[in-house]
């Protein structure tokens, strides 16, 4: 998703850094998603760490959101 989000900053143009940005967006999903399902066993310190990146996840899809929201090309 970094990648991504650095290319979007570089964007040739504002369709590009849309699409860019609602490729983050995705990207932030699937992390969130691959988290939550990773086994982790009994360790609750490694419970506690996947929780808290499962939720940046959430927060960065959600921040991605508002910023793909703006998008007025139709896209």
């Amino acid at each position: 998703m970094a990648a991504n989000y650095l290319e979007a900053q570089e964007g040739l143009s504002r369709k590009d850094f849309f699409y860019r940005i609602k490729v983050c967006r995705k990207e932030s999903r699937e992390s969130g998603l691959w988290l939550r399902l990773l086994e982790i066993g009994p360790d609750l310190g490694v419970k506690g760490e996947r929780d808290a990146l499962v939720r940046e996840a959430d927060e960065l899809k959600r921040i991605l959101c508002a910023i793909a929201g703006k998008d007025d090309t139709g896209d």
